[in-house]
């Protein structure tokens, strides 16, 4: 009894597609210090209450300046705050009135402490 390729390919089960190789850009790729922008005027906040809004948290960094964007960590389970948040302020000058005046304040019954955002990029 002779298989020829034809008989064979008849009962073996059919090719699979070639896979594709998806590499990562991001982790081969070399970082400078001018790939990242950060002028110091971004802050983070930790301390923050569960039931701080990000309305609050507008509201409590608008009297040392103006506040461009708030965000508060949010648990994507439980959908409520983490605890921390970033304030980005529209100068380095009020982004510094609010380190020196809002660190150690407190915000809905907790203190809050904030610092500059500092950037840690990968090796």
């Amino acid at each position: 009894m002779s298989y020829s390729r034809r008989s064979r390919s008849r009962y073996s089960p059919s090719p699979s597609p070639p896979r594709r190789r998806y590499v990562s850009r991001s982790r081969s790729r070399s970082y400078d210090a001018s790939d990242i922008e950060n002028p110091g005027n971004s802050l983070y906040v930790t301390g923050l209450s569960r039931r701080v809004t990000k309305k609050d948290l507008e509201r409590h960094f608008s009297a040392e300046g103006k506040v461009e964007d708030a965000r508060l960590v949010i648990d994507l389970w439980t959908r409520e705050s983490r605890g921390f948040g970033f304030v980005s302020m529209s100068s380095i000058k009020d982004a510094d009135r609010c380190i020196k005046y809002l660190d150690g304040s407190v915000l809905d019954g907790r203190v809050i402490t904030v610092e500059k955002l500092i950037i840690r990029l990968p090796n």
